[in-house]
Formats: structure tokens, C-alpha cells, sequence
């Protein structure tokens, strides 16, 4: 009998077994409520996030009152209201009609997911793009679902290294599947606007879990299959 390829824990059936609800709470981590979304709440925060922004205007010494930014606060609000709209979402509400029982042992990947996100450090954009892997183990994901997950965490004040990972915990976590592999490359505007200011530079965050990590050759497969 052969020896089970890099995607396969054996040569039969994948195995299945009943494991326990996933942890929300824990993967949605350190976001701590869910934002409001009635009309009211949603009001009311605008409103305080927009005089906020009228505030900082004065203090750059800007007239906040002259035609070019007297609705600037208020256009802020809501963008930066959309720009993290991760914290209006949660895992639980995306993923749990979207779990499929299947028999599918081999890699799945989606790749080249646009992800946009602000540093929690200076409240400035990264983007760019996220690659997905993961070997079933009885249970497969819907494949847009993929990407919700990568744009609930990224609508939120990230840095990349921990958006890696809660991206490929959560798959883990859901799908409880042989294995996870998440890479993000991106461009951080606060190395090409200020401090060092490279533009044209990228980072690269990788997270990989199960056999991912364990195996080489599983891992090898993965990387090889995300180059253009």
C-alpha cells in the first residue's frame, strides 16, 4: 500500500469526528462588543467621531468652517465608520450556514484576496492581498466565505502580523481540518508617507497550522501554488 500523500491522514475516508462549537469570543479577540448598528447608535457615533475630526482640523490650524472642509468631519465619520466595519460583523453570523460535510482530502486554496485595513498605530492604510489554504478533514467551507473571513478582520485597526494569524485560527478553529496556511503581502502607508518612507516596499506575514507547519512538503506545495 502506498504512503498517503502530503494531503491525506490515510488512504481511506477522511476521518470525522464531533468537536466542540468554535470559540467565538476568543478568535474575535481583542475586538470586545459588537458595534451598534440601529439608527440611533449609528447617529450618535457619527455625530462624536465628527467632532472629533472638526477638533483636530483646528488643532492643525486649519479653519474647519471655509468651504473645502465644512463637511469634512462629517465625511470622515462615515468612512471611517465603513473602513471598520469588522467590528459590526462576527464569525458566528458569517459561518454557520456555511459548513459542508465532504469527503475532500486535497488542498484548497483561494487566492489573491484585496484586503484593506488601517494600522492601529497611526490609523493609516495597508493593502494588499491574502492567500488561503487549508486540507479538509470531513468538512469544507463555502468558498466566499473565505474571504468574509479575511474582510472581517482586516475592516478593523489591525497590524498584519496578527491579522495573519486570526485569519487562519478561525479556519482552524471552524473547520478543525488537517491543516490551515494563510500569507498576506502589503504595503504599509506608514513606511511610504512618513517614518522610513520606502515606497515600493511589501511585507509578507505567514501563518501556518497543522500539517502546514508539521510537513514540508505540504507547506512547499502551498507556497508554490500562490506564485504567479
Amino acid at each position: 500500500m502506498s504512503a498517503p500523500g502530503p494531503g491525506n491522514t490515510s488512504p481511506g475516508k477522511a476521518r470525522r469526528t464531533r468537536s466542540p462549537s468554535p470559540d467565538y469570543l476568543r478568535l474575535e479577540a481583542p475586538k470586545v462588543s459588537q458595534r451598534s448598528t440601529s439608527p440611533v447608535g449609528t447617529e450618535n457615533r457619527t455625530q462624536a467621531i465628527a467632532e472629533g475630526v472638526r477638533m483636530i482640523l483646528e488643532n492643525l490650524g486649519e479653519n474647519p468652517d471655509r468651504e473645502g472642509l465644512l463637511k469634512t468631519p462629517m465625511r470622515y465619520a462615515k468612512a471611517l465608520t465603513f473602513f471598520t466595519k469588522g467590528y459590526e460583523e462576527n464569525l458566528r453570523d458569517i459561518l454557520n450556514d456555511a459548513v459542508f460535510s465532504e469527503d475532500h482530502t486535497e488542498m484548497v486554496i483561494v487566492r489573491d484576496i484585496d484586503v484593506f485595513s488601517l494600522c492601529e498605530h497611526h490609523l493609516v492604510p495597508f493593502y494588499g492581498k491574502i492567500h488561503i489554504g487549508y486540507i479538509p478533514n470531513g468538512k469544507v467551507l463555502g468558498l466566499s466565505k473565505l474571504a468574509r473571513i479575511a474582510e472581517v478582520f482586516s475592516r478593523r485597526l489591525q497590524v498584519q502580523e496578527r491579522l495573519t494569524k486570526q485569519v487562519a485560527q478561525a479556519i482552524n478553529e471552524v473547520l478543525k481540518p488537517q491543516g490551515v496556511a494563510v500569507v498576506m503581502e502589503a504595503s504599509h502607508m506608514c513606511m511610504v508617507m512618513r517614518g522610513v518612507q520606502k515606497p515600493g516596499s511589501s511585507t509578507v506575514t505567514s501563518s501556518m497550522l497543522g500539517v502546514f507547519e508539521s510537513r514540508q512538503a505540504t507547506r512547499e506545495e502551498f507556497l508554490s501554488l500562490i506564485k504567479h
